[in-house]
Protein backbone atom coordinates (compact mmCIF):
# COMPACT_ATOMS: atom_id res chain seq x y z
CA UNK A 1 0.00 0.00 0.00
CA UNK A 2 1.24 3.59 -0.86
CA UNK A 3 0.11 6.74 -0.67
CA UNK A 4 0.48 9.73 -3.42
CA UNK A 5 0.11 13.33 -2.58
CA UNK A 6 -2.31 15.56 -5.07
CA UNK A 7 -1.77 19.25 -4.18
CA UNK A 8 -3.08 18.27 -0.78
CA UNK A 9 -5.61 14.87 -2.47
CA UNK A 10 -4.21 11.59 -0.83
CA UNK A 11 -4.55 9.11 -3.62
CA UNK A 12 -4.23 5.35 -2.64
CA UNK A 13 -2.55 2.83 -4.92
CA UNK A 14 -0.73 -0.78 -4.58
CA UNK A 15 1.65 -2.56 -6.25
CA UNK A 16 1.66 -6.50 -6.70
CA UNK A 17 4.37 -8.60 -8.52
CA UNK A 18 8.01 -8.41 -9.06
CA UNK A 19 9.13 -4.79 -10.52
CA UNK A 20 9.14 -4.27 -14.24
CA UNK A 21 12.51 -4.75 -16.41
CA UNK A 22 13.83 -1.45 -17.01
CA UNK A 23 16.19 -2.99 -19.59
CA UNK A 24 13.13 -3.58 -22.08
CA UNK A 25 13.05 -1.94 -25.39
CA UNK A 26 10.99 0.41 -26.04
CA UNK A 27 8.41 -1.29 -28.39
CA UNK A 28 8.60 -4.89 -25.94
CA UNK A 29 5.23 -4.96 -24.27
CA UNK A 30 6.50 -8.13 -21.91
CA UNK A 31 6.60 -8.06 -18.87
CA UNK A 32 5.42 -3.98 -18.98
CA UNK A 33 3.80 -3.23 -16.05
CA UNK A 34 -0.07 -3.33 -15.64
CA UNK A 35 -1.67 -0.08 -14.69
CA UNK A 36 -5.61 -1.40 -13.10
CA UNK A 37 -8.25 1.35 -13.01
CA UNK A 38 -11.85 0.29 -11.18
CA UNK A 39 -15.47 1.54 -12.23
CA UNK A 40 -17.14 4.21 -10.39
CA UNK A 41 -17.99 3.29 -7.08
CA UNK A 42 -16.05 0.44 -6.99
CA UNK A 43 -11.97 0.37 -5.78
CA UNK A 44 -9.04 -1.01 -6.25
CA UNK A 45 -10.38 -3.92 -4.22
CA UNK A 46 -12.14 -5.16 -7.00
CA UNK A 47 -8.74 -6.42 -8.67
CA UNK A 48 -8.22 -9.13 -5.55
CA UNK A 49 -9.13 -11.84 -7.90
CA UNK A 50 -7.18 -10.90 -10.71
CA UNK A 51 -4.15 -9.42 -9.00
CA UNK A 52 -2.31 -12.88 -7.96
CA UNK A 53 -2.99 -14.21 -11.50
CA UNK A 54 -1.85 -11.03 -13.68
CA UNK A 55 1.29 -10.09 -11.54
CA UNK A 56 3.31 -13.77 -12.15
CA UNK A 57 5.61 -11.67 -14.46
CA UNK A 58 4.69 -8.06 -14.45
CA UNK A 59 4.27 -5.45 -11.88
CA UNK A 60 0.82 -4.67 -11.01
CA UNK A 61 -0.86 -1.23 -10.09
CA UNK A 62 -3.88 -0.86 -8.97
CA UNK A 63 -5.12 2.73 -7.47
CA UNK A 64 -8.44 4.31 -6.21
CA UNK A 65 -9.81 7.17 -7.96
CA UNK A 66 -10.52 10.17 -6.51
CA UNK A 67 -13.53 10.01 -4.06
CA UNK A 68 -13.65 6.14 -3.75
CA UNK A 69 -11.83 3.55 -1.56
CA UNK A 70 -9.04 5.00 0.53
CA UNK A 71 -8.18 7.85 -1.48
CA UNK A 72 -9.41 11.62 -0.23
CA UNK A 73 -12.76 12.75 -1.36
CA UNK A 74 -12.02 16.61 -1.73
CA UNK A 75 -14.95 19.06 -0.55
CA UNK A 76 -14.72 21.07 -4.18
CA UNK A 77 -16.33 19.70 -7.20
CA UNK A 78 -14.11 21.68 -9.30
CA UNK A 79 -11.18 19.02 -7.98
CA UNK A 80 -13.33 16.02 -9.70
CA UNK A 81 -13.01 15.56 -13.74
CA UNK A 82 -11.66 13.68 -16.35
CA UNK A 83 -8.45 15.62 -16.55
CA UNK A 84 -7.60 15.33 -13.23
CA UNK A 85 -8.19 11.53 -13.40
CA UNK A 86 -5.77 11.14 -16.57
CA UNK A 87 -3.31 13.69 -14.24
CA UNK A 88 -4.05 11.38 -11.68
CA UNK A 89 -3.14 7.89 -13.48
CA UNK A 90 0.27 9.68 -14.89
CA UNK A 91 1.26 10.25 -11.33
CA UNK A 92 0.33 7.02 -9.63
CA UNK A 93 2.94 5.45 -12.77
CA UNK A 94 5.20 8.15 -11.61
CA UNK A 95 5.25 7.32 -8.52
CA UNK A 96 5.41 3.21 -8.76
CA UNK A 97 8.14 4.37 -11.31
CA UNK A 98 6.95 2.80 -14.64
CA UNK A 99 7.48 4.75 -17.54
CA UNK A 100 5.18 3.16 -20.04
CA UNK A 101 1.87 0.33 -18.99
CA UNK A 102 -0.38 -1.35 -20.68
CA UNK A 103 -3.91 0.12 -19.24
CA UNK A 104 -6.27 -2.01 -17.48
CA UNK A 105 -9.81 -0.40 -16.86
CA UNK A 106 -13.60 -1.84 -16.07
CA UNK A 107 -16.22 0.60 -17.15
CA UNK A 108 -15.64 3.89 -15.72
CA UNK A 109 -11.87 2.93 -15.45
CA UNK A 110 -11.94 1.69 -19.01
CA UNK A 111 -12.92 5.32 -20.58
CA UNK A 112 -10.38 6.38 -18.31
CA UNK A 113 -7.66 4.38 -20.17
CA UNK A 114 -8.99 5.02 -23.56
CA UNK A 115 -8.64 9.23 -22.20
CA UNK A 116 -5.11 8.63 -21.10
CA UNK A 117 -3.95 6.82 -24.48
CA UNK A 118 -5.37 9.95 -26.01
CA UNK A 119 -3.67 12.36 -23.63
CA UNK A 120 -0.32 10.28 -23.25
CA UNK A 121 0.03 7.57 -25.88
CA UNK A 122 3.72 7.44 -25.48
CA UNK A 123 3.09 5.77 -22.17
CA UNK A 124 0.84 3.13 -23.08
CA UNK A 125 1.74 -0.03 -24.52
CA UNK A 126 -1.46 -1.95 -25.03
CA UNK A 127 -5.22 -1.78 -23.60
CA UNK A 128 -7.46 -4.03 -21.56
CA UNK A 129 -10.98 -2.63 -21.61
CA UNK A 130 -13.36 -4.39 -19.27
CA UNK A 131 -17.07 -3.77 -19.60
CA UNK A 132 -16.37 -0.17 -20.96
CA UNK A 133 -18.48 2.16 -22.79
CA UNK A 134 -16.46 4.43 -24.93
CA UNK A 135 -18.83 7.08 -24.73
CA UNK A 136 -21.23 9.02 -26.81
CA UNK A 137 -21.12 10.91 -30.41
CA UNK A 138 -24.26 12.36 -30.18
CA UNK A 139 -25.20 14.97 -27.83
CA UNK A 140 -28.94 13.38 -26.74
CA UNK A 141 -26.91 10.50 -26.69
CA UNK A 142 -24.34 12.41 -24.47
CA UNK A 143 -27.26 14.21 -22.53
CA UNK A 144 -29.48 10.95 -21.46
CA UNK A 145 -26.13 9.97 -19.71
CA UNK A 146 -25.51 12.39 -18.43
CA UNK A 147 -29.02 12.31 -16.76
CA UNK A 148 -28.57 9.43 -15.80
CA UNK A 149 -25.80 10.04 -14.12
CA UNK A 150 -27.31 13.37 -11.99
CA UNK A 151 -30.26 10.97 -10.63
CA UNK A 152 -27.31 8.47 -9.30
CA UNK A 153 -25.43 11.52 -7.80
CA UNK A 154 -28.72 12.85 -6.19
CA UNK A 155 -29.77 9.32 -5.00
CA UNK A 156 -26.44 9.32 -3.49
CA UNK A 157 -26.81 12.45 -1.60
CA UNK A 158 -29.61 11.64 -0.56
CA UNK A 159 -29.29 8.18 0.95
CA UNK A 160 -25.33 7.90 1.36
CA UNK A 161 -23.78 4.29 0.56
CA UNK A 162 -27.41 2.72 0.75
CA UNK A 163 -27.59 4.20 -2.89
CA UNK A 164 -24.80 2.10 -4.15
CA UNK A 165 -25.40 -0.71 -7.03
CA UNK A 166 -25.39 -3.97 -5.07
CA UNK A 167 -22.93 -5.32 -7.77
CA UNK A 168 -19.79 -7.74 -6.85
CA UNK A 169 -17.13 -5.29 -7.53
CA UNK A 170 -18.79 -2.60 -5.67
CA UNK A 171 -19.34 -4.63 -2.49
CA UNK A 172 -15.55 -5.41 -2.45
CA UNK A 173 -15.14 -1.66 -1.66
CA UNK A 174 -14.82 -0.04 1.45
CA UNK A 175 -15.64 3.89 0.70
CA UNK A 176 -14.97 7.00 3.22
CA UNK A 177 -17.41 8.95 2.32
CA UNK A 178 -20.76 8.77 0.09
CA UNK A 179 -20.05 12.32 -0.67
CA UNK A 180 -16.75 11.97 -2.69
CA UNK A 181 -18.53 10.01 -4.76
CA UNK A 182 -21.64 11.63 -5.80
CA UNK A 183 -18.98 14.84 -6.54
CA UNK A 184 -17.21 11.78 -8.28
CA UNK A 185 -20.20 11.23 -10.54
CA UNK A 186 -21.00 14.54 -11.69
CA UNK A 187 -17.42 15.05 -12.26
CA UNK A 188 -15.84 12.08 -13.71
CA UNK A 189 -18.30 9.66 -15.06
CA UNK A 190 -20.76 12.71 -16.43
CA UNK A 191 -19.55 12.89 -20.00
CA UNK A 192 -18.20 16.23 -22.00
CA UNK A 193 -17.56 15.64 -25.66
CA UNK A 194 -16.95 12.59 -28.14
CA UNK A 195 -13.21 12.94 -27.95
CA UNK A 196 -12.52 9.32 -26.69
CA UNK A 197 -15.00 7.51 -29.05
CA UNK A 198 -13.79 9.50 -31.84
CA UNK A 199 -10.35 8.46 -30.60
CA UNK A 200 -10.85 4.83 -31.38
CA UNK A 201 -9.74 4.65 -34.97
CA UNK A 202 -6.49 6.04 -33.87
CA UNK A 203 -5.74 3.36 -31.50
CA UNK A 204 -2.31 1.73 -32.76
CA UNK A 205 -1.75 -0.42 -29.83
CA UNK A 206 -3.06 -3.85 -29.38
CA UNK A 207 -6.61 -3.94 -27.27
CA UNK A 208 -8.22 -6.55 -25.19
CA UNK A 209 -11.98 -6.13 -25.22
CA UNK A 210 -13.89 -7.90 -22.64
CA UNK A 211 -17.41 -8.00 -21.60
CA UNK A 212 -19.80 -10.54 -19.66
CA UNK A 213 -22.19 -12.18 -21.53
CA UNK A 214 -24.52 -10.76 -19.00
CA UNK A 215 -23.73 -7.61 -19.32
CA UNK A 216 -26.40 -6.18 -21.49
CA UNK A 217 -26.05 -2.36 -21.93
CA UNK A 218 -22.17 -2.89 -22.35
CA UNK A 219 -22.25 -5.53 -25.32
CA UNK A 220 -22.96 -3.52 -28.16
CA UNK A 221 -20.25 -1.17 -27.12
CA UNK A 222 -17.96 -3.73 -27.03
CA UNK A 223 -18.80 -4.77 -30.00
CA UNK A 224 -18.60 -1.29 -31.79
CA UNK A 225 -14.91 -0.84 -29.58
CA UNK A 226 -14.05 -4.01 -31.12
CA UNK A 227 -14.89 -2.95 -34.83
CA UNK A 228 -13.54 0.45 -34.42
CA UNK A 229 -10.50 0.27 -32.69
CA UNK A 230 -7.70 -1.56 -35.25
CA UNK A 231 -6.80 -5.40 -34.78
CA UNK A 232 -8.74 -5.57 -31.39
CA UNK A 233 -9.66 -8.26 -30.02
CA UNK A 234 -12.97 -9.61 -27.70
CA UNK A 235 -13.59 -12.05 -25.45
CA UNK A 236 -17.14 -12.67 -24.22
CA UNK A 237 -17.26 -14.30 -20.88
CA UNK A 238 -20.10 -16.48 -20.33
CA UNK A 239 -21.73 -16.46 -16.64
CA UNK A 240 -20.42 -12.58 -15.79
CA UNK A 241 -22.24 -9.67 -15.62
CA UNK A 242 -20.88 -5.95 -15.82
CA UNK A 243 -17.50 -7.11 -13.48
CA UNK A 244 -16.59 -10.09 -15.67
CA UNK A 245 -13.12 -9.75 -13.59
CA UNK A 246 -14.63 -10.79 -10.22
CA UNK A 247 -17.66 -12.75 -11.63
CA UNK A 248 -15.50 -15.25 -13.44
CA UNK A 249 -11.89 -14.72 -12.26
CA UNK A 250 -10.42 -17.78 -13.45
CA UNK A 251 -11.84 -17.11 -17.25
CA UNK A 252 -11.09 -13.66 -17.22
CA UNK A 253 -7.79 -14.15 -16.32
CA UNK A 254 -6.58 -16.84 -18.30
CA UNK A 255 -8.07 -14.22 -21.07
CA UNK A 256 -5.81 -11.07 -19.81
CA UNK A 257 -2.88 -13.60 -19.63
CA UNK A 258 -2.89 -14.90 -23.36
CA UNK A 259 -3.44 -11.43 -24.65
CA UNK A 260 -0.30 -10.10 -22.96
CA UNK A 261 2.00 -13.45 -23.92
CA UNK A 262 0.83 -12.75 -27.82
CA UNK A 263 2.15 -9.68 -27.82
Amino acid sequence: MAWLDRDGVRLHFETHGPPPDRGLTPISVKGTPLLLTHGFSASAAMWAPNVGALAADREVVAWDLRGHGRSDAPDDPALYSHERSVADMAAVLDAAGVERAVLGGMSLGGYLSLAFRLRHPERVAALVLVDTGPGYRRDGERAEWNAYVERTAADIDARGLAALRDSPEVRLAEHRRAAGLARAARGIMAQRDASVIESLAAVDVPALVVVGADDAPFLRAADYMAARIPGARKVVIEGAGHAANVDRPEVFNAAVAEFLEAL
